[in-house]
């Protein structure tokens, strides 16, 4: 399951007027993309001990920021932050244990500092921790923990919760499988642009599945989510397509579809981008070369 990358956290904890300024004048270089100047305003406040500039420079460094992007540093300054009971620190680390970047594999040790950053309230961290849980990765399997735990992120607007949830009511995990619910839940990520959500919908629109069956309203959330890069979704939408199911019978727009699909990896995508790809006119196959070659994902910032 998808889950929210490290972020740097926006709630400042100030304890004089130059932290503050500095703090601030580093944050808004950051988000002029002046990642060279964030760090020149941060670097001399984590020396010095603060958490927040800690977390901050530990973003540059997982990131490649203005600085070279150097995973064992971006740990370091995590864990000096989550030392200091950072939250977003605590989390990030986590994320790194869980991923192995800058430091061994450690699965324990990610959910350790995950339920660190949960227990102080962070959604990201309670969110993380209830895949891990789903997952059974350094802590027993246990859905219904992972539900608790996706609730108390949910309940705090965290849309990766919101469409975990849905997961665990359409499969049943913890739960009585319930596509109502689950059509609920991943409609409130959906919403908010989360491409997961929104693919998820439309496979329950397409198989009337706790909504009424739909493929036109199918063929709306597919394009939300294959819009953004979602390898499923953009399958998912060609198949449409290809079928005229919800939309009109157009191959060469199934061809575009199945072919950044298959781009991403996609393995059923691949086979059907060379089914339609047959059954293209060459001018068609020339136009929809440019379609491809020019594609860009859109950027989505959940709503």
């Amino acid at each position: 399951m998808k889950r929210v990358a490290a972020a740097l956290l926006t709630g400042l904890i100030l304890l004089t007027t130059h932290v503050w300024a500095s703090l601030g004048e580093g944050l808004a270089a950051y988000r002029k993309g002046d990642y060279a100047s964030a760090f020149k305003f941060w670097a001399p406040l984590a020396n010095a001990g603060d958490a927040d500039a800690q977390n901050n420079l530990g973003v540059l460094f997982e990131k490649g920021q203005g600085v070279q992007r150097d995973f064992i540093a971006a740990a370091d300054w995590y864990r000096r932050a989550a030392e200091q009971q950072h939250a977003q620190a605590q989390n990030n680390l986590g994320v790194m244990f869980e991923r192995g970047m800058g430091v061994k594999p450690d699965f324990k040790q990610a959910a350790e500092w995950y339920r660190r950053a949960a227990e102080r309230r962070n959604p990201n961290a309670q969110n993380n921790l209830g895949v891990l849980y789903y997952r059974g990765a350094g802590v027993p399997q246990d859905y219904r923990q992972s539900m608790d735990w996706y609730r108390r992120a949910a309940s705090q607007n965290n849309a990766n919760a919101q469409n975990n949830i849905g997961v665990l009511y359409e499969r049943g995990l913890g739960v009585p499988q319930n596509y109502a619910e689950a059509a609920q839940w991943y409609r409130r990520a959906a919403e908010r642009g989360h491409a997961q959500a929104q693919n998820n919908l439309g496979v329950l629109y397409e198989k009337g599945l706790g909504v009424p069956q739909d493929a036109a309203v199918a063929a709306n959330w597919y394009r939300g989510a294959a819009q953004q890069g979602h390898a499923q979704a953009q399958n998912n939408l060609g198949v449409l397509y290809a079928n005229g199911r919800g939309v009109p019978q157009d191959m060469a727009q199934a061809y575009v579809w199945f072919s950044l699909a298959a781009a991403r990896g996609h393995e059923d995508a691949t086979k059907n981008r060379d089914f339609a790809d047959r059954r293209l006119a060459p001018e068609q196959r020339e136009r929809t070369q440019q379609i491809i070659s020019s594609w860009r994902p859109k950027v989505v910032e959940l709503r």
